[in-house]
């Protein structure tokens, strides 16, 4: 297998490369419109055929570069079956497994951030969108967020994890860049709660600001980032 997690300073957004060494196929996870020359540079070092892009959810911090992505390569691409996009090839289910040559990639419905997220999961790694973060959790105050369902989500889904399972997130502001299930359980702040009424008071008080662009970027990324 080959990985790489790419960084966009801007939006502080971490973008995903998982290949198959074996059929050269890739997918990129959360790609960022600025940066596509990148990664079609890096796709051409490795000698990798992007066949499959995934969006975890309607992103309001950045725009997608999944449309351009499939305009250069004529890859597929994918969100999960609650996205309010209809400009998105594939909408997979919960559970749904989605192949990458020999790789498989489980989907995983983590509604709380946004209606719509999704988190993947291959082998002992999870792509957690904002659902979790590194020492944090995603916001659940815009794109029909609700706090219970992020507790779920995370309570009943994602921690139920082995705490090996390596943690890679959309998202960080201060420089991580992987945990483990196991550690975020621990150390995590927003997760030593007892019950989903004390989850729930934390982020109804968070008192965070809106993100400078998001009316832009919803309304880009509900059309896959193709802004023409």
């Amino acid at each position: 297998m080959i990985f790489e997690q790419l960084f966009d300073k801007r939006s502080s957004t971490y973008t995903y490369f998982v290949a198959s060494a074996e059929g050269r196929e890739a997918l990129i996870i959360d790609p960022v419109l600025e940066n596509i020359e990148d990664y079609i540079k890096l796709l051409n070092k490795l000698d990798l055929k992007l066949v499959k892009v995934i969006d975890t959810h309607i992103h309001a911090d950045h725009v997608t570069g999944a449309s351009k992505l499939k305009d250069k390569t004529q890859c597929a691409t994918i969100m999960g079956e609650h996205t309010p996009t209809d400009a998105v090839e594939i909408k997979v289910k919960d559970e749904e497994i989605i192949k990458l040559d020999q790789l498989k990639i489980k989907a995983l419905y983590t509604p709380g951030h946004t209606s719509d997220s999704f988190s993947f999961l291959m082998d002992n790694y999870l792509f957690s969108g904002d659902t979790l973060l590194i020492n944090g959790t995603g916001r659940t105050d815009f794109q029909n967020g609700n706090s219970k369902d992020a507790y779920n989500s995370l309570f009943n889904r994602i921690l139920k994890l082995p705490d090996e399972t390596l943690l890679y997130p959309a998202h960080d502001y201060k420089g991580e860049t992987v945990s483990t299930i196991g550690k975020e359980r621990k150390l995590n702040p927003r997760l030593q709660v007892s019950n989903v009424e004390e989850y729930i008071e934390i982020m109804n008080n968070l008192n965070l600001k809106k993100p400078a662009e998001i009316d832009f970027n919803v309304a880009s990324n509900i059309k896959l980032g193709a802004l023409s």
